[in-house]
């Protein structure tokens, strides 16, 4: 049976930034470096309470900055030692919700890119960049 987290754990967890976390920032400041204009915090259509990191709205390019402990990064995801039960349905459901999401913004005409917290800034710079000034991905 899965229970929810103890009162300090849940406070931990209310703690954690949603958005503006350091791996967005870096990528933000980089985008910003390369003369790429930006919204951030553009709310997913028809989605309520779901909103895109970094949204290019003339290009219709959504990005979003996942973490790996938060959306099982297959390269880091390590499983919970303490309330396993628990925390397996929370990520699992967070995967289930990012694909709905995705899929969503795709219908609605959008090209969605997931960058993990652990790719490289430039990287996932230059795979934007390329999108917004007119190119295809690779």
């Amino acid at each position: 049976m899965s229970l929810p987290p103890s009162e300090p754990v849940r406070r931990r967890m209310q703690a954690q930034r949603r958005a503006g976390t350091e791996p967005e920032l870096r990528l933000r400041r980089e985008l910003h470096r390369r003369g790429l204009r930006f919204r951030v915090g553009v709310p997913v259509p028809r989605q309520p309470r779901r909103s895109i990191d970094i949204a290019f709205p003339r290009t219709r390019l959504a990005v979003f900055v996942d973490g790996c402990f938060w959306h099982s990064c297959p390269e880091h995801s390590v499983p919970s030692k303490s309330n396993s039960d628990f925390w397996t349905a929370k990520l699992l459901a967070n995967v289930e919700r990012d694909r709905a999401t995705s899929a969503h913004l795709q219908a609605f005409g959008w090209t969605v890119i997931r960058v993990w917290e652990h790719e490289k800034t430039g990287g996932a710079a230059d795979l934007i960049e390329r999108i917004v000034r007119g190119g295809e991905i690779d």
